[in-house]
């Protein structure tokens, strides 16, 4: 687990599970929200986007958190695992009300967390399995054959893979 790619819907825990993985595996960490948004939440232009993307995707360890299916070609060209967080749409929902209860909404770079909630975003993550999931999975299928797939259906899923590296991570330090 050298490139990893973390993918899923709005909610689902991938920043959390990322700033986790990097800390235990020891891995550059890129938040995709945070290359994308400036401050005052406008989006990069595509290309630039893809670009940047191309750019980290060619060091030798990486991490990198985000959906952005445009441009999810490039990571998972290139990822060695993909972690696919296909949580329910109300667990979802209720992740990023608890994010808005802990962070208050805004950008919080440090964290990853940028927090922008709007009736689209809902609307999106309610449909999430309907409409995205298939278009992520024939992706995956396509061009990302060659890594390791994780699929994470529930928090605890997710909170076991962090335990169960970092019981790996500290069994092969000694």
């Amino acid at each position: 687990m050298e490139r990893i790619a973390i993918i899923g819907c709005g909610g689902s825990g991938k920043t959390y599970l990322a700033n986790k993985l990097a800390r235990v595996l020891d891995l550059p960490l890129t938040h995709l929200d945070s290359v994308y948004y400036d401050a005052d939440w406008n989006p990069l232009p595509r290309e630039e986007f893809a670009e940047v993307q191309r750019a980290l995707v060619a060091r030798p360890r990486w991490l990198v958190e985000g959906n952005y299916t445009d441009t999810l070609l490039i990571r998972l060209a290139a990822a060695d695992t993909v972690i696919f967080l296909d949580l329910d749409a109300i667990t979802c929902l209720a992740g990023v009300v608890r994010r808005r209860l802990r962070y208050h909404g805004g950008q919080h770079t440090e964290d990853g967390v940028y927090d922008r909630i709007s009736w689209s975003f809902v609307r999106y993550i309610w449909g999430y399995r309907r409409t995205m999931r298939p278009r992520v999975h024939r992706l995956l299928a396509e061009h990302a054959a060659h890594a390791e797939l994780i699929t994470i259906t529930s928090r605890r899923q997710s909170a076991a893979l962090v335990a169960q590296l970092r019981a790996v991570r500290s069994w092969s330090v000694r």
